[in-house]
């Protein structure tokens, strides 16, 4: 999870592609040039240790929107779920 937020902050698509299941994956990413990703919390984790094959992260990320028309800020929070594929921890999906 900390690994993809970082991908987020920095604008790096590439990873983010390649870090999410192929199954939910999407066929392109673009990421908004206007959003800045300030902080990630993470509120609770389930499984997820180095012999699960599953595991859900809680998480809180606030960010900050300079678009024309003006500045805005937020949070999202999201229950986030990954598995992992070929040894490697992998996205599947997302519900607020």
């Amino acid at each position: 999870m900390r690994s993809r937020f970082s991908a987020f902050a920095v604008g790096d698509p590439a990873y983010l592609l390649r870090s999410w299941h192929p199954d939910t994956r999407p066929a392109t990413l673009e990421l908004d040039a206007d959003t800045r990703w300030l902080w990630l919390e993470i509120v609770r984790t389930e499984r997820g240790a180095e012999r699960d094959t599953d595991g859900v992260v809680e998480f809180r990320a606030k960010y900050r929107v300079d678009a024309p028309e003006g500045r805005s800020s937020g949070v999202q929070h999201e229950i986030s779920t990954f598995t992992r594929v070929d040894g490697a921890w992998v996205y599947v999906d997302g519900s607020a």
